[in-house]
């Protein structure tokens, strides 16, 4: 028989130390962590962070979205000052800043917030920058 290779799936899998993101609710857009899994359904997240923090409660799975990030090696259901010395040493707020889902996420709501005229602007700019491409191309392309 040949060689078998098992490796672990690339799913973010629910754990202890996890970094999730709300989705909706009062606390949307902001980072906690997962302390506790109370059930299949339901975990205890905590964020301690500096900006945005979310106070220790339980939060539906649906109501959230894992991140990549995680506080390795965090016990379950340690207090709030072990929680936030683990958050600061991991700078979690670091890593996700640096995310791509955080730029996204930045981008998207620079855009809402632009008025009219200036999405008429960013449309203008945007027609300029593919006709200059298209340009570029057709001249490698005629040259081939």
């Amino acid at each position: 028989m040949g060689d078998v290779d098992i490796t672990t799936s690339k799913w973010r899998i629910v754990e202890v130390g996890r970094v999730v993101i709300f989705g909706a609710g009062p606390y949307a857009g902001r980072l906690a962590t997962i302390v506790e899994i109370i059930d299949h359904k339901r975990v205890l997240v905590d964020g301690p962070s500096e900006k945005a923090p979310v106070p220790r409660h339980s939060a539906n799975l649906s109501d959230v979205s894992l991140t990549s990030i995680v506080i390795p090696k965090l016990p379950r259901a340690t207090g709030r000052g072990f929680t936030k010395k683990r958050w600061t040493e991991e700078k979690v707020d670091e890593k996700f800043a640096e995310s791509t889902w955080a730029k996204k996420s930045a981008q998207f709501q620079k855009r809402r917030q632009l008025s009219d005229f200036e999405r008429f602007k960013v449309m203008k700019l945007r027609k300029q920058a593919r006709f200059e491409v298209r340009k570029a191309l057709s001249k490698v392309s005629a040259k081939a």
